[in-house]
């Protein structure tokens, strides 16, 4: 895993009403310090990649669909610069992900029903400045392979 990613399991509790899951607690200490919670909404097949912060962490959490996140260490100073990490989520694997700031990230959606991300910061957007780099999503560093595997 990359140095500084984070997973946290988050356990639904089910009954006949439906469920209820706590995300992100401040006892937790995942953010440190909040910024903003964001949701987005992405159909079947889209790729929204790649981006990367240099003064914010976020904290990912796909609350219905499925997505493969794609991330890679920009960081020059640690132990996985240059390592690239793939992680599923959403509604098969129900878990929220801490990307430090300076790794890359960005998703595909997977399946054939929309994926619906709520997302945590630990700063506010700002229009004026906004502290999000832009790498296409066939950036030839990373040298992702987008494609499904059919074995």
């Amino acid at each position: 895993m990359i140095e500084g990613v984070q997973i946290k399991r988050i356990e639904k509790h089910c009954d006949d009403r439906g469920y209820l899951a706590e995300l992100v607690r401040d006892d937790e200490h995942l953010l440190s310090h909040f910024g903003q919670a964001t949701i987005s909404m992405s159909y079947p097949g889209v790729i929204k990649a790649f981006h990367y912060h240099e003064k914010q962490d976020d904290l990912w959490y796909f609350a219905s669909g499925n997505a493969q996140v794609v991330l890679y260490d920009l960081r020059k100073n640690t132990n996985t610069t240059g390592r690239t990490d793939v992680i599923y989520m959403g509604e098969h694997n129900p878990i929220l992900l801490l990307i430090p700031k300076g790794i890359a990230h960005g998703y595909r959606v997977l399946g054939s029903k929309p994926a619906t991300i709520i997302y945590f910061t630990t700063k506010s957007y700002n229009k004026n400045d906004p502290d999000e780099k832009r790498l296409a999503w066939n950036d030839p560093e990373i040298n992702f392979n987008w494609n499904t595997t059919f074995k």
